[in-house]
């Protein structure tokens, strides 16, 4: 579970609220919804979930575990994709998951994992290459591969489906709903909603650094109403 309790955060000497006394719980079992345009706040809120800024107030928890307090345990448990693939341009990918796998401390059956993943995402002929020599879908690809070859109970994705390819695409909302379904938590941001309508259990929907919505995708869009309509409803009036 992530439970985020009255989380501030200011840009700019103060000068900038992006985001305002928020708070969220996202229970495991479900896929959650991150929704909000473009500068809502999504993205501040997973870089405090992940523990690569600070909040200038207010409690984040992942698993029971502060991510204040103990931000190295807190990482170990998260598989985390940001909205930026382009990075370690001039490692091979089979180097990158390599590395990947030293710093989260996987063990023996590195290589299996590897090989699954690389299977699921058809990358078994591109791991040999660079990096910078992917074009930008692959390049999200090896970086979903990174972030899941721990086997991470808490997966936050941010915009994960960007450059994918239609099978992939398919490939990860599987693999989403097979996390969820084992009990585990998937966090993931989206501005897509026709992606979030068909594949989400739970939205949270933030706009100006304020949490307008959280709950079941059913109690948002309402019984005749889409949920492009509410979102654009709910964001507009806000």
């Amino acid at each position: 579970m992530i439970d985020i309790r009255g989380v501030s955060k200011t840009y700019g000497g103060g000068r900038v609220k992006a985001l305002d006394n928020i708070s969220l719980k996202i229970e495991p079992g479900y896929i959650y919804g991150f929704l909000g345009p473009n500068g809502a706040g999504k993205t501040t809120t997973i870089k405090l979930i992940t523990g690569i800024i600070q909040p200038d107030g207010g409690s984040i928890s992942v698993g029971g575990i502060d991510v204040l307090k103990d931000p190295v345990k807190a990482k170990k448990i998260i598989g985390f994709v940001p909205d930026d693939p382009n990075i370690f341009l001039r490692l091979k990918g089979i180097e990158y998951l390599s590395f990947m796998a030293d710093i989260y401390e996987t063990g023996r059956e590195r290589e299996k994992i590897i090989s699954g993943l690389a299977g699921r995402f058809e990358m078994e002929s591109a791991l040999g290459d660079r990096i910078q020599s992917y074009s930008h879908g692959m390049r999200q690809k090896i970086v979903i591969m990174g972030a899941l070859l721990h086997k991470p109970s808490v997966w936050i994705l941010d915009e994960p489906m960007t450059g994918l390819d239609p099978k992939s695409a398919f490939e990860l909302k599987t693999m989403m709903r097979e996390h969820a379904d084992a009990g585990k938590t998937v966090f993931f941001s989206t501005h897509v909603l026709d992606v979030a309508e068909k594949i989400c259990d739970r939205v949270a929907v933030i706009n100006a650094g304020k949490i307008l919505f959280a709950g079941d995708i059913s109690d948002m869009r309402g019984k005749d109403e889409s949920l492009e309509k509410m979102f654009l409803e709910m964001t507009e009036n806000a």
